[in-house]
């Protein structure tokens, strides 16, 4: 295991008990260069995850709650006149940060929900045709609330792809709940110790993106995503992005342990989490009461490495 990257996950368990597995994989898709959707009930500790993290890497972070009223520019920013320098100037918006926290990203307008698109593809904003670019290193992790709640509206297609992994935090176990209410009024985010700076973080991503891959896995990688195209019970496969991001999650996850080189099982831990909300069943699958996980593992039993 890698040293730093274990103690990130320890301190950011400090304020999120027993869920280190779900903190790894955030950490991972971190490294990967990605962005992170939580979707899960309210109150398991999404937002806690997320500011806790950004103060185990000293990122610059900023969180915004999402509403029906929210405008895309209080994302990216506008421009307004200055009657004293009779100019206009650029006012930037909360995305300006290393790690921005959408929260409730599904209660808000489809048109304030697109102005993350360029965000989080191209690590810049566009306002009145002019460019900015972001800080770097810059993640986006949204959270939320599922599909049917209260107010909610689902993601658009093109929105949930820009997100590397899908992830669910569930319940906590019986004895995390008893040390949560133990420690209710305990363990606080300033508790959370800073373990790397921004620059490690970027000194860290630089070696998951250059972690050695051999030819098969190439292959193995393009099997599985070739067999989503092709599987009866999907109307929408893999798209190319979809392919990439399973490697650089299989990357940075091979990082986290400690590898030099990616092999199966790193491709086998994240892909359920990379690709079960670019998959969409047809209309038989679903009504047979099939899901996509169960999909993804049949495909997975299928195809092996050469």
């Amino acid at each position: 295991m890698n040293t730093e990257l274990e103690q990130i996950v320890s301190e950011v368990g400090k304020v999120v008990k027993g869920k280190d597995r779900v903190i790894r994989k955030v950490l991972a898709a971190v490294l990967a260069g990605g962005h992170v959707l939580l979707e899960d009930i309210p109150g398991v500790g999404k937002t806690t995850l997320a500011m806790a993290l950004g103060r185990a890497m000293e990122l610059d972070y900023k969180r915004m709650q999402f509403t029906p009223d929210v405008l895309p520019s209080d994302i990216v920013g506008f421009t307004m006149y200055n009657s004293g320098t009779h100019q206009f100037e650029y006012k930037p918006g909360a995305v300006f940060c290393n790690l921005f926290l959408a929260d409730e990203l599904n209660r808000t307008s489809s048109k304030t929900q697109s102005a993350l698109l360029e965000v989080m593809e191209e690590n810049r904003v566009t306002v009145d045709g002019e460019s900015h670019p972001l800080p770097m290193p810059f993640t986006v992790i949204a959270t939320e609330n599922p599909f049917g709640s209260s107010g909610t509206q689902r993601l658009p297609q093109s929105q949930l792809d820009r997100f590397l992994v899908c992830l669910s935090m569930g319940y906590p176990s019986h004895d995390a709940s008893v040390d949560i209410l133990r420690n209710s009024a305990g363990v606080g985010l300033d508790q959370v110790r800073s373990i790397i700076t921004a620059q490690r973080l970027m000194e860290l991503k630089k070696q998951a993106e250059t972690l050695h891959v051999e030819d098969n896995i190439y292959e193995y990688l393009v099997q599985l995503t070739e067999a989503t195209r092709q599987d009866p019970r999907i109307a929408l496969g893999v798209s190319p992005r979809g392919g990439i991001a399973l490697l650089k999650m299989a990357r940075a996850t091979a990082l986290m342990r400690g590898g030099d080189y990616v092999v199966p099982e790193d491709v086998l831990a994240v892909i359920d989490d990379v690709w079960r909300h670019r998959i969409c069943l047809n209309a038989r699958a679903r009504s047979e009461g099939l899901n996509v996980p169960g999909v993804i593992m049949d495909i997975t039993e299928r195809i092996h490495v050469v």
